[in-house]
Order: C-alpha cells, then structure tokens, then sequence
C-alpha cells in the first residue's frame, strides 16, 4: 500500500454531464494538484480488490484549472469505462500522479497554422489546447495565427464541446471549429458539415491553403482515421515532423 500510496492519489468526482446514453464526462477533484501540458493524458483507475484496473485518458481541462476533466466514450466490454460511466458526483477514483504523452501543442516550430482532427473523444487534447491558449497572452505567436478544429461524429449529439468551442470561436478571431457528420441520414436536421474526417480533411486543407511549410497537422481518436489521415498528409507533401498523432486504442491484428 505504500508504494501504491506514491504511485497513485485520490480524487472526487465533482461533476458530471451526459451528452449521449455511451459519451459523458467528469471533472475530478485531486487531493494535490496534478501538474500537465495542454493535450496529455492522465491514468485514472479504481480499486478492485487488492489491484487498481487503471486506463491512460486525454485530459480535456487545461492546466491552468484546478479541477481535472475527462470526456469517456463507453466501451461496454472495457475494463474500466464501465464502472467510470457509473461513476456518480462525490464518489472517489485513484490517479496517477504524473501526466505523461508527447501529443501536445508545436508551440517551438514557428509554424503558424494548426490543423486539428479529431473522432468524437478525441477532441478531448483539443479542447485543453484551446482553452489554454485563449487565456495566454498573444505576445509569442507568429503573424497569421490559426487553429482550425475539424471534428468528426457518426452524428451531432456527440458533439459534446460544440457549444463551447462555437463560442469560443466569436471571442477567439485565430479559431474555427468545424463539426461534420459521417452518418447524416440518421440526423435529419443537421445542416452542418457533412463526410468522414479524412473526407472533410482534404476540402479544408485545399479551401484554407494549410501548405506544409506553415502548418502542423494533429491526428487524435480512431487508428483507422489516423491511418487515412497520414496517408492524405502525406501525399500533400507533409512529413513526420509537421504530423503529430494520438491513437486512442490499438486495432487488433486481423487472424491469418
């Protein structure tokens, strides 16, 4: 238990909204603050007997908040997000107490374009990102400033930070989000942005001239949109350096 004492801390459960009957997300309380960069991932777990079943998620508040947020997509068979989806206001989780990932903002590159994409959780890193960077002071950013979120759902009740990221958006002149739906004949009265994110991908990156010498592109969420998603890059002429990806699971090899 004393090791487990220096590896892990607690935290309660503070709040909790449910967006669909599968997407919710809580914000935790930590016993001590818990130190990370905008688009890192914390492990959150639980006891379950002698053992903590623990899972790495994005952490979606920003840094400088003192409560930490998660955005949870149930997997019904998962070993955690059954019992977090469960998880009720004042209740006590365990967390690690390093944040760890690479999967965070080129602030060092100059580049003055950002290109985020992103599967319905994997808006999670963005959102701290942004948050973040709309309550930095300007002073360092390159001329042309831009963050363009392109955020892919099979349809719009999964989009859970859409009312906070359009509204930043009327306060933020350097942002825009765009939501586009993959299954729209299940979503009669949407009028948005319609197609895969890969399929979005290319009419964004044509429609805001994003060339590779000034942007950096972000790849967050299903490994098959990630993999699609490179590929397009790649043919664009973007290399390793200006594509930063986070996979949310990986897929299992198919059976010889």
């Amino acid at each position: 238990m004393v090791v487990a004492q220096q590896v892990y801390q607690k935290g309660r459960v503070v709040e909790r909204k449910d967006y669909a009957e599968d997407l919710w997300s809580i914000r935790i309380r930590p016993d001590e603050p818990l130190v990370f960069r905008a688009g890192q991932y914390a492990t959150l777990g639980m006891w379950e007997g002698r053992k903590v079943v623990e899972r790495p998620y994005s952490i979606v508040s920003s840094p400088l908040e003192e409560e930490i947020e998660f955005f949870f997509e149930l997997v019904p068979h998962g070993g955690l997000t059954p019992r977090m989806h469960e998880a009720k206001v004042g209740e006590t989780v365990v967390m690690r107490r390093q944040a760890k990932g690479l999967f965070t903002f080129d602030g060092n590159s100059g580049r003055a374009q950002h290109l985020m994409v992103g599967t319905v959780t994997g808006i999670a890193p963005y959102v701290s990102m942004v948050r973040t960077l709309a309550r930095e002071k300007p002073s360092n950013r390159p001329p042309g400033f831009r963050v363009v979120i392109l955020h892919s759902a099979s349809r719009s009740r999964e989009f859970a930070y859409r009312e906070e990221m359009e509204s930043l958006t009327k306060e933020c002149n350097w942002l825009t989000y765009v939501p586009t739906v993959s299954r729209p004949w299940e979503d009669a009265s949407w009028e948005g942005e319609v197609g895969r994110a890969e399929d979005v991908l290319r009419k964004y990156l044509d429609n805001l001239k994003l060339e590779p010498s000034h942007t950096t592109v972000y790849l967050c969420g299903h490994p098959q949109m990630i993999d699609n998603g490179k590929s397009i890059l790649e043919r664009r002429g973007f290399g390793k350096e200006q594509i930063r990806q986070e996979l949310y699971w990986v897929p299992k090899k198919a059976e010889k």
